[in-house]
């Protein structure tokens, strides 16, 4: 369920009065996570929705550390979950909480920290008027870039409040920033150490003594607030570094990584692509192999990392390109096929950094890469197949043509009415869990492209993106006179 729904409604409490006759008990931002958090592992649900592959390594760390009380840093190469799994902590909040209705950071009703919250309870006492925040509301998040001011994370004087009459060394005349506002809630600060290290240096004190300091002022606000953070490990000698003693503060340092299994590579792309038409399962399986084997090729710097991101692009292409074909040739049902694989290379050369030396080689490796992702995909799924009558049919008949603009059904007319074609076909759509025709021909293809890079049979294609399938016969010789 996502943080952003709502279960239930707002309390209709309006008042401290009504609050402290319901009971209400007043817990600090780590304990109300913490028991939360072991509240949920008690009943055996799953507080971590929608992170995949972390279930043996991350997750058991984040969990310590929130029920230590820590400041958390994720460390992890790109498109590894890292800002996924921070949006998580926000379901571990209370659904509603309350606070100082007017409140410009949110205060707790039975503990204000601003001068002016603070003479409001003084003069209203138990009618001190309250508001709720759903959990959705109590999540920052701030992506770090090196134009980032200190007025943006702690906050500055703000000259309108001056200019009505406050004198400079009047608290109230501070604009806060991001980490106060942040106060009884969450702050994640994406890439940080793209922070210039001043920067930084203005986060030490709230992360140990939990207050702020803004030009000198007198203003000790004691904050109570979960900071976390995000960073890829290139950054520390490419862009920037987390300073030493910021490093310090944090609690835990935990490392993130690639999906370690197939299978949840698999899942991460299903959850995540944003799918215009159908990819069956297999082509998914291809672009995830694709992806792990682009992470360990030494033409690719790993220091960069591949990202998730590559082969969820990688689906919603292939997706794009059956949708366009369906459009063009007019085919009722968009199913991509093996053909469409081949704009991911065109589409994704992009998202990957190569090596130094290899220039011009980025789609010799990229191609050969989705060749072997395919070869292995068809011996996982359609091993053991007798593919004879494909070949046969291939050697008595005219050549398969398939491309971006060749509708499903040509493929399978071509591929004729034979009995032992059609008990292959049949043996490969059980296998790949295949029904209509449009998925027919997509595993049809896939079988077909299989054996091509098996070298049991050639193809061509041509400057129009169209592929035939075929075998390669001799010329005949001529007869001798």
């Amino acid at each position: 369920m996502a943080v952003t729904d709502i279960d239930t409604p707002a309390p209709a409490l309006t008042t401290v009065r009504e609050l402290r006759a319901s009971g209400h008990v007043q817990r600090e931002i780590r304990d109300e996570i913490r028991n939360n958090l072991l509240t949920a592992l008690r009943a055996g649900d799953d507080p971590w929705d929608g992170i995949v592959g972390f279930d043996d390594t991350v997750v058991p760390q984040v969990e310590r550390a929130l029920i230590a009380g820590h400041d958390i840093v994720m460390l992890g190469e790109r498109g590894q979950g890292k800002t996924r799994l921070l949006r998580t902590l926000a379901g571990l909040l209370d659904e509603w909480t309350p606070v100082i209705d007017g409140s410009e950071l949110d205060e707790h009703p039975y503990s204000p920290i601003l001068p002016a919250s603070i003479r409001r309870a003084a003069e209203l006492g138990d009618e001190l008027p309250i508001a709720w925040r759903h959990r959705s509301e109590r999540y920052r998040e701030k992506l770090a870039t090196p134009d980032t001011s200190v007025a943006d994370l702690v906050g500055d004087i703000d000259p309108m409040k001056v200019a009505q009459g406050r004198s400079l060394g009047d608290p109230e005349t501070i604009a806060f920033g991001l980490i106060p506002r942040s106060h009884r809630g969450i702050i994640a600060i994406n890439e940080l150490p793209d922070l210039a290290e001043r920067i930084q240096v203005s986060m030490l004190n709230v992360m140990e003594e939990r207050d702020i300091q803004v030009r000198g002022y007198s203003l000790r606000l004691p904050l109570d607030v979960l900071v976390t953070a995000s960073a890829n490990p290139e950054d520390y000698t490419n862009r920037g570094r987390i300073i030493t003693p910021l490093k310090d503060r944090f609690g835990a340092e935990i490392r993130t990584h690639y999906p370690l299994e197939l299978d949840d590579e698999i899942d991460v792309i299903e959850q995540e692509a944003d799918l215009v038409a159908t990819v069956p399962t297999y082509l998914i399986e291809v672009l995830a192999r694709f992806t792990r084997y682009a992470r360990e090729h030494p033409s690719i710097d790993q220091r960069s990392g591949v990202s998730a991101r590559f082969s969820i692009a990688g689906a919603e292409t292939v997706a794009a390109a059956a949708l366009h074909r369906s459009a063009v040739a007019g085919e009722e049902f968009a199913v991509a096929r093996p053909v469409d694989l081949q704009s991911v290379v065109e589409v994704l050369r992009g998202k990957v950094e190569f090596e130094s030396g290899e220039e011009g080689r980025e789609m010799e490796v990229l191609d050969y890469l989705l060749r072997k992702s395919v070869a292995d995909t068809v011996r996982a799924h359609l091993g053991g197949v007798d593919m004879r009558p494909l070949v046969t049919a291939l050697e008595a008949g005219e050549e398969v043509l398939t491309g971006d603009r060749v509708p499903a059904s040509d493929v399978l007319t071509a591929l004729g009415d034979d009995a032992a074609v059609a008990a292959v076909l049949d043996d490969v759509a059980q296998r790949l869990d295949v029904t209509d025709d449009a998925e027919r021909a997509s595993a049809a293809e896939l079988a077909l492209e299989g054996l091509y890079l098996a070298r049991r049979i050639g193809k061509d294609t041509d400057e129009y993106g169209r592929t035939a399938y075929l075998v390669e016969r001799p010329d005949d010789e001529d007869d001798d006179d």
